[in-house]
């Protein structure tokens, strides 16, 4: 499936900008399972200072704020094929050794919420076990659009109950991990069939199995991804996959908007 993809991000600031960096990780790479035809980085309010490949793999563009701008628009935007592996990514590839993917951060530490949610998932191979464990996640985390707070953990998210696919990924990384398993977070896009507008990206897991390689799951949908998902970063967590991350002096009273087109072509 071809995929046409825009993403723009847009801030306005109620003071000008002294000065300031951001990376952007928004670029999808080509790899066993997706092919990038184009994609462009588009800004207005700033410049593209260089751009890099990351020890998780990821393409990080870092860009600068004018000095005395009090808008920033960037838009990143092309069109990637995607062959349909049934979740299947491949052999492990980049500079970040696998045993990495099996550290737990602060988002993904594996409390008493988790250890009873796999307690929940039956015996088996680890391929059917994280099946089963995709749908443990996908019931004792209801998605809801705002339940969650930027910082929340895993052990946060099977608490409350509700979370966001971020929290999704989150909990099925620190299980996967507590099973002794490499894991990570992903983001990326996802062709959603009652829309082409969105406002945000999306999330999923990734483990990896001997044999297989990396494997996709996705919580917030209960299925392994298919031909509809782009991936775009990947990391321990959400903070090594983040879409912006940046900083800045001056421009106080920020706004912020994001609009995300995805659409088949």
């Amino acid at each position: 499936m071809r995929l046409r993809i825009r993403h723009t991000t847009k801030y306005s600031f109620d003071q000008p900008v002294t000065s300031g960096l951001q990376q952007l990780r928004k670029t999808p790479k080509s790899s066993h399972d997706q092919t990038v035809l184009s994609w462009r980085t588009g800004i207005v309010g700033g410049k593209k200072e260089l751009s890099f490949d990351d020890h998780h793999n990821n393409v990080v563009e870092l860009l600068s704020i004018e000095k005395g701008a009090t808008s920033l628009a960037v838009t990143s935007e092309g069109e990637v094929e995607i062959a349909e592996l049934h979740g299947v990514v491949g052999p492990h590839i980049g500079p970040a050794p696998l045993w990495l993917y099996r550290k737990p951060t602060q988002r993904t530490r594996a409390g008493q919420n988790v250890v009873r949610l796999l307690q929940s998932v039956p015996a088996g191979e680890p391929l059917e076990r994280l099946h089963g464990l995709l749908r443990a996640v996908h019931e004792a985390v209801a998605y809801e659009i705002g339940a969650s707070e930027p910082e929340w953990t895993a052990e946060d998210a099977l608490l409350a109950g509700r979370g966001v696919c971020q929290d999704h990924a989150h909990v099925f990384v620190a299980a996967a991990r507590h099973m002794g398993l490499p894991a990570r977070y992903v983001s990326g896009y996802l062709m959603l069939n009652d829309r082409i507008e969105q406002d945000a990206m999306h999330a999923w897991a990734e483990a990896h199995i001997d044999g297989l390689g990396w494997v996709g799951f996705d919580p917030s949908n209960g299925i392994s991804p298919d031909t509809r998902y782009v991936r775009v970063a990947t990391g321990l967590d959400y903070s090594d996959a983040a879409p912006v991350i940046g900083t800045r002096t001056g421009g106080t009273g920020e706004r912020l908007a994001v609009e995300i087109e995805v659409a088949q072509q």
